[in-house]
C-alpha cells in the first residue's frame, strides 16, 4: 500500500524537478532506451534541451490529469491517449502513432522451458508451480494486451491465479531476470535489452490488438520546442534509432 501511495507523488516530483528544462517529455517505460538516445541527439544538434521522465503510460497519463508540467506524452496504447483526449488535455491534430512492437513470453535467460502459443497451451508446465508476470491488466498496457492475448488463447482464467502484477513492463522485465518468477509477458524490444532472459515465444499478431505507440502534445504546455521535438520523433534520424531498439516505425 505505501508503494502505491508513494508512486504518483515520486512521478510529479520528478515531472516538477525537470521544469528547468526547456521541455518535459512523459513516455512509456518500454520506450526509455530508445528515447535516452534520441534526447541525446536531438541536445547535440543544438536544438532545445529535453527531459524525460519514464513509466507506466496510465501513471503518466493520471499525472498529467493531475496537472504534471509535460510537454509531450508518448504512451504505449491508445487508450491511456484517448483518456487524454477525451478531456481535452492533448493537442488533437499534434496525435500521431509512430511506433509498433510485439509481445513476447520470456522466462530467465538459463531456463530451458519451452512453449508452443497455440490455444489451450500448458501454461501450467511452463510454470512448474511457480509464478509469472506482467504489467496489471487493470491499467499497465503491455498487461492488458496480455490478458487479451492470453484470453483468446484460452488460458486466462488458470494464468489469473498464478499472477503478479508489476506496476510497469520494465518492473516485470525485472522479476523475470532475477529468477523471481518462472515467465514474464513484455514487449519484444524490453527482451532484446536484456542478456538475462531470453524469448520463449513471440505471440501471434491475431491474438491481440495491435501494439501501437500514439505520441502527442499535451494543451498545457503546447509551444514551438514541444512541436520541434514531436516533429523530430517523426524525423529519419528518430526512426533509424526507434527500429535499432526493435520498434517498427509506422
Amino acid at each position: 500500500m505505501l508503494r502505491r501511495t508513494l508512486l504518483p507523488v515520486l512521478l510529479f516530483t520528478c515531472a516538477l524537478t525537470a521544469q528547468a528544462r526547456d521541455l518535459t517529455v512523459f513516455a512509456a517505460a518500454s520506450l526509455q532506451d530508445a528515447f535516452a538516445e534520441i534526447g541525446q541527439m536531438y541536445r547535440q544538434g543544438g536544438a532545445h534541451d529535453v527531459g524525460f521522465s519514464f513509466a507506466a503510460s496510465s501513471a503518466l497519463a493520471r499525472q498529467i490529469e493531475q496537472g504534471a508540467p509535460a510537454a509531450v506524452f508518448a504512451s504505449a496504447d491508445e487508450q491511456w491517449m484517448d483518456y487524454l483526449q477525451q478531456r481535452g488535455l492533448i493537442v488533437a491534430d499534434t496525435r500521431k502513432s509512430l511506433l509498433g512492437n510485439q509481445l513476447v513470453l520470456v522466462v530467465p535467460a538459463d531456463s530451458t522451458a519451452t512453449v508452443e502459443l497455440k490455444p489451450g497451451f500448458d501454461f501450467a508446465r511452463l510454470l512448474g508451480g511457480r509464478r509469472w508476470v506482467t504489467g496489471d491488466p487493470r491499467s499497465v498496457p503491455v498487461g492488458r494486451y496480455a490478458q487479451e492475448a492470453l484470453t483468446r488463447l484460452g488460458v486466462w482464467q488458470f494464468a489469473r491465479s498464478r499472477l503478479v502484477r508489476a506496476e510497469n513492463v520494465r518492473a516485470a522485465l525485472a522479476l523475470v531476470e532475477r529468477g523471481e518468477a518462472a515467465a514474464g509477458i513484455v514487449y519484444a524490444t524490453d527482451a532484446a535489452v536484456s542478456r538475462k532472459v531470453r524469448v520463449a515465444a513471440v505471440f501471434p499478431a491475431d491474438t491481440h490488438t495491435p501494439i501501437t505507440y500514439p505520441m502527442a502534445i499535451v494543451s498545457r504546455q503546447d509551444s514551438a520546442a514541444a512541436r520541434d521535438f514531436v516533429q523530430f520523433l517523426q524525423g529519419p534520424e528518430a526512426a533509424a534509432t526507434f527500429r535499432k531498439f526493435g520498434f517498427s516505425v509506422r
